[in-house]
């Protein structure tokens, strides 16, 4: 089957971000509400969902106080765009693998739990944010992972068939959505899986 499109995550799957955005949450909540998620609650219920989804979730189980949400919220952004700024770096296996798909005449799209703000600054620090058709944010869509509805909206700008189409994912959350989207799912550990060398037998 001939492969016109690769969708990537963005965390966890292009950006070793997933301990980024766990620690800024964890140290938002234990500033804030002296609560802090335990790696075992990280990896089972909250990796890979968005920020806001995770606080409603503490809240509901009374773990957290509801009108300290937003506030919780806004400390989390604050720390996830220091800690981009301080550790992302330039992966240019991630630059040359981009840019072999694109020879190939491959789109190359990328659809992330993440707000705008923290997907555009990661992918501006790694050095690829110029080489996607398209990029896709939880604040693009109605429902984040793990619906489909980020998925399925960027294979609607195109006419490909959803076996033409390759999802790259790495949490559970975000792997169920790509399953659920219909297309071909590849599931990885970490972003050092994410080379030529993944996709050779696919482009």
């Amino acid at each position: 089957m001939e492969t016109k499109m690769i969708i990537f995550d963005l965390d966890g799957v292009l950006v070793d971000a997933c301990e980024w955005h766990r620690v800024s949450l964890n140290e938002s909540l234990k500033q804030i509400s002296n609560y802090e998620i335990s790696m075992d609650e990280h990896i089972s219920t909250f990796n890979g969902i968005p920020t806001r989804k995770k606080l409603k979730i503490l809240s509901e189980r009374g773990l957290i106080q509801a009108a300290l949400e937003d506030q919780i919220y806004q400390l989390k952004q604050h720390k996830t765009l220091e800690i981009i700024k301080r550790d992302a770096i330039i992966r240019e296996e991630k630059i040359d693998l981009i840019k072999e798909l694109r020879n190939k005449n491959i789109k190359v799209a990328c659809f992330t739990n993440s707000i705008r703000e923290t997907a555009t600054l990661m992918l501006r620090m790694t050095g690829i944010i110029d080489l996607f058709d398209v990029i896709i944010t939880n604040q693009d869509v109605q429902e984040p992972k793990p619906s489909p509805e980020g998925y399925n909206k960027i294979f609607n700008m195109y006419n490909f068939d959803k076996n033409e189409i390759i999802i790259i994912e790495d949490s559970p959350k975000g792997i169920q959505a790509a399953k659920s989207s219909g297309c071909r799912v590849i599931q990885v550990n970490n972003p050092d899986e994410v080379n030529l060398d993944l996709l050779k037998d696919y482009i």
